[in-house]
């Protein structure tokens, strides 16, 4: 084989290397199931799942949300406000809603 043969046959591995190892982005991909994120196998309650459940609910009903949007604090006291007695986004909304014990509605 000569020298150019060998530096194709090692790209081409290389690049099968490549295409066979997960990428960085793979890995670091947040998978969530509802409002809980999954990691290793189980459950876990964190504020990014959260809210992505939270706008989706909140799209259900018509909103015009997204769970960047419900980072801003009056966005998701207003969505809380409206849909915060809702089974599925009860505790997510806990101390958003109106009636709940919550300092920045004024009580």
């Amino acid at each position: 084989m000569h020298a150019s043969g060998k530096i194709g046959a090692a790209a081409l591995l290389g690049l099968g290397l490549l295409a066979l190892s997960p990428s960085p982005r793979a890995e670091a991909r947040i998978v969530c199931e509802n409002e809980f994120q999954i990691v290793q196998g189980s459950p876990v309650a964190t504020p990014l799942c959260a809210d992505r459940y939270l706008a989706r609910v909140a799209r259900n009903y018509g909103m015009r949300v997204s769970e960047a949007d419900l980072r801003n604090p009056s966005v998701k006291r207003r969505v809380c406000a409206f849909i915060g007695n809702d089974n599925r986004v009860y505790s997510i909304c806990s101390g958003w809603r109106p009636h709940d014990s919550n300092p920045s509605w004024g009580h």
